[in-house]
C-alpha cells in the first residue's frame, strides 16, 4: 500500500492539469475493474459489474493538487506566479518547485534575507505578489523553455517516517485515491455495481465530482478525503493521527450510510472517530449529495497534518482503517434490501 501511495503522491497533476496523470491512474485500475475511462472533464471512472446490478455504489476521491501558475517573466529571468487552489503563502519561501514548461525545470522560491529586512518588513509575512521563482537559468533560456500560464508544483516527497508516520506532497487527496484503488483490488465479487470516481478540480470548486456524479448517478456514494490531524498548534476540530478513520455526520451525510459505517466499524473492530459537521463539509461529498435528484452520500476522512504543504503527514494505520471500513461496507452491500436508504 505504501508503494501505491508513494506513486500517486509523486505524480504532478495540478487542478486543471490532471490530464498529465489520469492515464497513469487509469492503468492502476485496469487489473481490478471491467471498464475504465475518463469523462469530458478528465475524471477517471472505473466500473466493476455486480452479480445482480440491483444497486450501485460510487467511491470517490479527488486527484488534483494545489499549485502555482507562471504569471510573468522579468528581464533577468525570474518568474512571478499566482496560486491555484488554497496554497499557504507562508510556506512558499525556500520551497523547491518544478515548473512544467517545454520540459520540467527545477526551481526555488527565494525570499529577501533577514539581514536586509527593515524593521517593518520583518513584522510581516511575505506575500505571493512579492515572491519569485529562480531557476538558475539565464533570461534567454527561461524564455525559451517557460511560458506564461505554465503550471508549477511543489517538489518535495518524503515517504515513510519513523513508526507508522508517512509524509509526502498531495496526500490530500492521493491517499484517498490509493484507498479507492485498494478497495477495488480487495473486492472480487459483489451483487452491486461498483464505481470509482477519481475526480478533478476539487481544490478549485468541487467541479469534477459534480460532473462525474451526474453522469454515473449511483444509488449511493462515499467520498474519501482528509481532515485535520492534531499538531502542537492545532487541536480544535482535529483528530489524533493513528486514532482511526473519521466518519462524518451532519446534513451533508445520509444517516443510513453513516449508521452502517459505525455498525461495520464495531463489528470488525476498526478504529474510527466522529466528525460533527453542521453544514458544508468542504469536500466533494457536498457536490455529490445534490447532483441530479440527489445522491445519498457518506464521507470518510484520513487525519492529515500540515495540510496544503509539501510535507503533508498521516499515519498509515488511519489509511488502513479507511480501506478496511470501505471494503466491508461494499461487501455487506449485498445485504442491503430494497428501500434500505428510505426512512
Amino acid at each position: 500500500m505504501e508503494e501505491l501511495i508513494s506513486r500517486l503522491s509523486d505524480m504532478r497533476g495540478m487542478s486543471g492539469y490532471e490530464y498529465r496523470i489520469n492515464e497513469k491512474i487509469k492503468e492502476m485500475f485496469i487489473p481490478y475493474c471491467d471498464e475504465v475511462r475518463t469523462d469530458a472533464l478528465g475524471s477517471v471512472i472505473a466500473y466493476k459489474k455486480g452479480r445482480t446490478s440491483k444497486t450501485s455504489i460510487m467511491l470517490e476521491a479527488h486527484c488534483d493538487e494545489i499549485g502555482l501558475m507562471v504569471s510573468g517573466i522579468d528581464k533577468r529571468g525570474f518568474l512571478s506566479f499566482v496560486n491555484v487552489g488554497g496554497v499557504d503563502q507562508r510556506i512558499l519561501p525556500s520551497s523547491e518547485v518544478i515548473i512544467h514548461g517545454k520540459r520540467d525545470i527545477k526551481g526555488i522560491i527565494g525570499a529577501k534575507p533577514p539581514h536586509v529586512l527593515s524593521a517593518e518588513e520583518a513584522k510581516k509575512s511575505i506575500k505571493i505578489k512579492d515572491m519569485t521563482i529562480d531557476t538558475g537559468l539565464s533570461a534567454e533560456e527561461v524564455c525559451e523553455l517557460v511560458s506564461i500560464g505554465d503550471s508549477v508544483t511543489l517538489s518535495q516527497s518524503v515517504g515513510r517516517m519513523l513508526n507508522s508516520a508517512y509524509s509526502g506532497k498531495t496526500l490530500d487527496d492521493r491517499a484517498g485515491v490509493a484507498a479507492v484503488i485498494e478497495v477495488f483490488k480487495r473486492v472480487k465479487e459483489i451483487d452491486a455495481d461498483l464505481y470509482a470516481c477519481v475526480s478533478v478540480q476539487e481544490e478549485v470548486g468541487l467541479r469534477g465530482a459534480k460532473a462525474a456524479a451526474f453522469g454515473i448517478f449511483p444509488d449511493m456514494a462515499i467520498a474519501i478525503d482528509v481532515c485535520h490531524a492534531v499538531t502542537p498548534d492545532n487541536s480544535k476540530n482535529a483528530f489524533e493521527a493513528g486514532s482511526g478513520t473519521v466518519i462524518t455526520i451532519g446534513p451533508n451525510i445520509h444517516p443510513r450510510i453513516a449508521d452502517k459505517l459505525f455498525e461495520i466499524s464495531k463489528k470488525y473492530d476498526i478504529k474510527t472517530n466522529t466528525d460533527v459537521d453542521s453544514g458544508d463539509t468542504g469536500t466533494d461529498a457536498w457536490a455529490i449529495q445534490v447532483t441530479r435528484s440527489g445522491i445519498p452520500t457518506g464521507l470518510l476522512s484520513i487525519p492529515l497534518k500540515y495540510m496544503h504543504t509539501s510535507v503533508e503527514t498521516m499515519d498509515i494505520r488511519d489509511f488502513e482503517a479507511t480501506v478496511s471500513l470501505l471494503e466491508h461496507f461494499v461487501k455487506e452491500s449485498d445485504e442491503f434490501g430494497e428501500g434500505w436508504l428510505c426512512f
